[in-house]
């Protein structure tokens, strides 16, 4: 059997009085919805992977190999934040193109390489407009190509959309859902919206309180809720009492 394309192996993490502890295993070219309420650790988990904080226990593997000392730069991951890092100054090719060379010392064919990832994402014909001549959607579909082009085997969403209308974060969902199905990504997403995870995700896991409470199929997670917590998260109104 081939190992787990994301393994997060007996994390922990703590800050100030807060702790994380986590087990968690994405299967290579799958996808994954982490949902949970707001502070339940499911941001912190992917600055983890991503290597943005550093765990102070356990191990993180990508592919079956450790990452969890290397620096962010090095993991073979990439992380899509809610704000698209994008630089103001350069063009939407040139900022998909420093995916493949931070100097922006390109060949022929790295030019084309970002012009095939704009085409992609449905952009090549804006590929020499600058991100303030862009909407919200077009520059977060920009940092999408930024992201194909450094072939990194694992993708994480900590809720790029989440400042996009309803329509265009569904289009945006299905565009990460397709064009990771055609790479063979590995991508883990943060939501709060359920309807997100139903959208795209294989599987769901739901933290809560800094632990994964529960993970399995999406279908079977969301459609039978049978933990306390998981029900009162789904539906604030439910009189269970998660004690």
């Amino acid at each position: 059997m081939s190992p787990p394309g994301l393994e997060l192996d007996g994390i922990t993490f703590g800050q100030g009085g807060w702790t994380l502890a986590a087990d968690l295993a994405v299967r290579r070219g799958e996808s994954l919805a982490l949902i949970g309420a707001s502070g339940a650790g499911k941001s912190t988990l992917l600055s983890l992977a991503a290597g943005f904080e550093r765990p102070l226990s356990g191990r993180i593997l990508v592919d079956g190999r450790v990452v969890t000392d290397l620096p962010p730069a090095s993991r073979p991951i990439t992380t899509l934040f809610q704000e698209h890092n994008l630089f103001a100054h350069l063009t939407a090719l040139d900022n998909v193109a420093l995916g493949l060379h931070p100097g922006l010392r390109l060949t022929a064919a790295d030019r084309q390489t970002a012009h095939e990832a704009l085409s992609r994402v449905e952009l090549e014909s804006m590929a020499h407009r600058r991100p303030g001549e862009l909407s919200g959607g077009e520059r977060q579909r920009v940092a999408l190509a930024r992201a194909l082009v450094m072939k990194r085997p694992v993708l994480l969403l900590d809720e790029p959309f989440a400042a996009l209308g309803p329509a265009l974060r569904r289009a945006m969902l299905d565009l990460v859902s397709r064009l990771g199905r055609e790479s063979g990504l590995t991508v883990v997403m943060v939501t709060h919206d359920p309807g997100d995870a139903r959208r795209i995700a294989d599987s769901v896991a739901f933290m809560d309180g800094g632990r994964v409470l529960l993970s399995g199929p999406t279908d079977s997670v969301l459609d039978t809720p049978e933990l306390p917590e998981l029900v009162r998260y789904l539906d604030p109104d439910s009189d269970q009492d998660p004690s």
